[in-house]
């Protein structure tokens, strides 16, 4: 049922008055802002496709819903706002049942200059979860039987998530505020250490803190599912160790394809494997390269997912592609900092050479990616059984774990 949705046609904020309740800004078409790029298929390969989207659940570990300014670099003004619209047109025409929706995340700059305060969180938070109450094409997902209830009605789970967590400070209970308010995942530390833990950007890992160790605990209680995708290799191998429940790695690719800090080693994959966990494969532009890919495309991405399967299994991998509606490659420009970029790349490091793109073809946005991937794996002869499982079975098995 995946490929007809139930859409009225909402647009965010329509229950509002632009220009007088709110600033308005042009914002990214969420279907046609660079030409879409579909793997070819025979009609065979087609009916196959159909065949899997309509009797198979389909779940991103990853992805940013909001749509940016056709100015990207409006972005700041526009965030600043604490108001970002959210890509239900985009979601309408793609396959997904669920996804995870990680907000404005390291952009999140509504009152302070480095973001990630408790209340800008909230705010953010709060605001999305406003606009989605007024509409009924996406719900807010609690809980696996909304995915489940997604999937049937031809509508998507909206599941909230944070990629760290620096805005719980030391306050244990802010925890079990953010399940309160909806959240269902999130990140032991984006690329910045925090009490948790260490980020990749750090030179020298700590690994998991003590009072790490209490948060993984706490959310190991509540259900929030962890996720290690941008911690320093120690913590992610600590908290592993530590947590009682699968973590994943919602986002992300193998150091042993390409060495920077932003994948991860063959003992991480595994760890998080041998858990029980899922490692989702990244699609931002400039990540998941590889030396037979170097310019960023969808063979480049799948040369990671191919590496991957291979080292942990199929019952290991999934995809997380964090694309966005809008310019990702100009959001990058305007926001180097915020999003540790430098410290996520191998800069000048010898045999790294790659080809800049202006977007990562085959995997634009999140509606592109949502059909792309379960063509590639149709192209490539995946069967039936095992689509099922990388597309949106591993996940499940997991939530069903780690959810309550």
């Amino acid at each position: 049922m995946s490929l007809s949705k139930n859409y009225n046609g909402y647009t965010s904020f329509q229950y509002l008055e632009k220009g007088k309740d709110y600033k308005h800004f042009e914002l990214a078409d969420e279907l046609n802002r660079v030409p879409e790029n579909l793997v070819s298929l025979t009609t065979e390969q087609e009916s196959f496709v159909e065949h899997i989207v309509s009797n198979h659940i389909m779940i991103s570990m990853h992805e940013h819903l909001g749509v940016f300014p056709s100015d990207v670099f409006e972005t700041p003004d526009y965030i600043r706002e604490g108001r970002m619209a959210t890509g239900f047109k985009g979601l309408a025409h793609s396959h997904w049942d669920a996804v995870f929706d990680n907000l404005m995340n390291g952009l999140c700059r509504i009152h302070s200059k480095s973001g990630w305060k408790w209340t800008e969180i909230l705010h953010d938070l709060g605001m999305r979860m406003c606009d989605i109450a007024h509409q009924d094409f996406v719900i807010h997902c609690k809980g696996v039987e909304d995915i489940h209830k997604a999937h049937k009605e031809g509508k998507v789970a909206w599941i909230a998530t944070q990629e760290g967590a620096a805005m719980i400070e030391n306050e244990l209970d802010r925890l079990d505020i953010l399940y309160g308010f909806g959240l269902r995942s999130l990140g032991i530390t984006y690329s910045e250490s925090n009490a948790l833990g260490n980020g990749l950007k750090e030179k020298r890992d700590g690994g998991l803190t003590a009072f790490g160790k209490k948060a993984v605990e706490r959310m190991n209680k509540l259900g929030i599912l962890i996720d290690c995708s941008h911690t320093g290799d120690l913590t992610a191998l600590d908290t592993i160790e530590c947590s009682t429940k699968p973590i994943v790695l919602s986002h992300i690719g193998a150091k042993a394809l390409w060495n920077t800090n932003r994948m991860a080693p063959d003992d991480v994959l595994k760890a998080c494997a041998d858990k029980g966990g899922v490692i989702g494969i990244e699609a931002a532009p400039h990540t998941t390269l590889s030396p037979e890919h170097r310019s960023h495309s969808l063979e480049s991405v799948m040369d990671h997912f191919e590496y991957i399967k291979d080292l942990v299994g199929i019952d290991h991998v999934s995809f997380g592609p964090d694309t966005v509606y809008g310019d990702h490659v100009g959001l990058h420009h305007a926001y180097v900092s915020a999003l540790s970029l430098k410290a996520s790349k191998a800069a000048n490091k010898p045999g790294m050479e790659y080809e800049p793109v202006e977007y990562v073809k085959g995997l634009e946005n999140p509606t592109e990616g949502s059909k792309n991937l379960v063509r590639w794996l149709v192209k490539a002869g995946y069967s039936e059984a095992d689509i099922a499982k990388i597309i949106g079975g591993n996940v499940l098995r997991v939530l069903n774990e780690v959810w309550y």
